[in-house]
């Protein structure tokens, strides 16, 4: 199956789509300034505990405190909470070595929250949960470092192996080779990616996540909590080191910074696999140009149509997500109920397996398929809805349909669910009710093109807008105003399709593909217009 990643790069979010034969299967946004992510570890201060909940609350910078509960605290976290208060003793010279230290005896795991806690106490927490609606991060103190290859977790001398690699000739090997690299008291996770890799491709990783250990510590000796002490590099690095498949036909990024970023790191695991990676450098829009944009508009609504007029209809709640099935108005209907029940079925596990992927949807949901009345159908569904979710890489768990014709699945959240409007509020109005006259529209956009050619000596910039005004400017070789307008302006700009527009919106980049923001930049001219006319006034009334 040919798969292509995507990756558009914006000012204030970077977008990352996986297509499988030209299909969007899976879409992560990631904001470029996001605090607050999976992974990320916090020197954090304990601020209250609950009893009740057998919970704490810790201040780690956030708005909302986040939740720490005993449970989450690790067997080890009497060897974990000495060894850090050994770390933040600045009394001490070096910082201590955990292959050295000598762990302690593991906590019960009936006990409480003040038993091991108090406030004020410092800790280094890693975050397992993001910020979801009200709620503020939620935290472990298991700290876990991810590398390609491994997962290096401290104060564990596990060594587990994915259970995705499937012979034990190779889990034996794995678990040998990493039993002989890996340091005392530092457990090993090995990932499926490690399957069929060498010694030193692992001991390189090691070495490279026990840096990381060790940096962590000393800047947590440097700052003043809540801080942060470890980000990955890259988000969009650190999403396609847990999705990059050597069998990716290509890479395809529109910044060139992140263009290089992706490009070091693919030379690193995959030297062989450097050349798939790709900058696009045309003006369309890297998702037009894929197919994506329009993709992304046909699924995300709240209904989904798939194969022959049926559909999906989407609704989200606070506690779960719910699915309902409809044949709609089929074209190639089956010739009994029971069959065309059985056959819209099947064709729509396939779409959900593909929106629970595309969207994240995690936590409960449940999936109100058509009453099927033979056993033998409603056993076929439930192989194959498993059968479609074996590509998901959240855990998730299926439960077979219930008398009612409902299917339960649990899958796991980390991160709000991805919901992307695609109805369009009128671009004139905001919603108001009142339109401007559409007709008059180029004329905005002539206006436009003078401020920023005449005022704001632009040069080099291009306009987007929506592929029907596109058309329509450009229309008749010689007579459009597309031409008009660059022979009036010159040569210095550019006017291209955008499908991610809304029917009169614009958008302008400079040459360097920063936005320009014209209303403010010319509220910002008019109001310094308008202060020297006072001021001349002024003047002319003293006088």
């Amino acid at each position: 199956m040919r798969s292509d990643l995507v990756v558009d790069v914006q000012s204030k979010e970077a977008s990352i789509a996986l297509l499988e034969e030209g299909r969007l299967v899976s879409l992560q946004k990631e904001s470029r300034d996001q605090s607050y992510a999976v992974g990320d570890i916090y020197l954090a201060k304990v601020k209250k505990l609950m009893p009740g909940l057998n919970a704490a609350f810790i201040n780690v910078g956030y708005e909302k405190d986040a939740f720490l509960h005993y449970l989450d605290l690790g067997s080890q976290f009497s060897s974990y909470s000495a060894f850090i208060k050994k770390v933040l003793d600045k009394q001490q010279r070096t910082i201590p070595s955990l292959s050295k230290t000598k762990l302690l005896p593991d906590i019960d795991k009936h006990g409480t929250i003040a038993d091991v806690l108090t406030p004020g106490q410092e800790l280094l927490v890693q975050i397992v949960k993001e910020p979801i609606s009200s709620k503020g991060p939620r935290l472990t103190t298991e700290i876990s470092l991810t590398g390609r290859y491994m997962v290096l977790m401290p104060f564990s001398d596990k060594v587990s192996i994915s259970q995705k690699i499937k012979l034990s000739e190779e889990k034996t090997r794995l678990r040998q080779l990493v039993e002989s690299i890996r340091p005392k008291n530092f457990g090993i996770i090995i990932r499926t990616s490690a399957e069929g890799k060498r010694v030193a491709e692992l001991n390189n990783e090691l070495k490279t996540l026990l840096r990381q250990w060790d940096d962590m510590l000393q800047r947590a000796r440097q700052v003043t909590a809540p801080a942060m002490v470890f980000q990955e590099e890259s988000r969009i690095v650190s999403v396609l080191r847990d999705i990059f498949n050597p069998s990716f036909e290509s890479i395809l990024v529109n910044d060139p910074e992140t263009h290089q970023q992706i490009l070091d790191y693919v030379t690193l695991i995959a030297p062989e696999r450097k050349e798939i990676v790709k900058l696009h450098t045309a003006d369309t829009p890297i998702f037009d140009q894929y197919n994506i944009t329009r993709q992304i508009k046909l699924a995300f609504g709240k209904t989904v149509s798939f194969k022959s007029g049926a559909y999906i209809i989407i609704e989200h709640t606070e506690a779960l997500h719910v699915i309902d099935v409809n044949s709609g108005n089929r074209s190639k209907a089956a010739a009994d109920q029971e069959s065309n029940a059985l056959e819209v079925n099947i064709l729509a596990a396939n779409e959900i397996a593909r929106q629970l992927r595309l969207r994240d949807m995690g936590g409960i949901i449940v999936v109100d398929f058509i009453d099927m009345a033979l056993a033998e159908h409603r056993q076929r569904l439930y192989d194959h809805m498993r059968e479609v979710m074996q590509g998901d890489r959240a855990r998730h768990n299926i439960l077979p349909l219930s008398k009612f014709g409902l299917m339960q699945i649990t899958r796991q959240r980390v991160r709000p669910a991805m919901d992307i409007p695609t109805e369009e509020e009128c671009p004139s109005c905001f919603g108001k009710g009142h339109v401007q006259p559409s007709l008059l529209f180029t004329d905005t956009l002539q206006e436009k093109l003078h401020y920023l050619i005449h005022d704001l000596k632009q040069s080099g910039f291009t306009m987007y807008v929506h592929p029907y005004v596109d058309a329509y400017i450009k229309k008749g070789l010689l007579t459009s105003l597309y031409r008009k307008w660059r022979m009036q302006f010159g040569r210095k700009f550019k006017i291209v399709p955008d499908q991610s527009l809304a029917y009169l919106q614009y958008k302008v980049l400079d040459s360097k593909r920063n936005e320009i923001d014209i209303k403010e930049e010319k509220d910002v001219a008019s109001s310094a217009t308008k202060n020297k006319e006072k001021a001349k006034k002024h003047t002319q009334t003293e006088e």
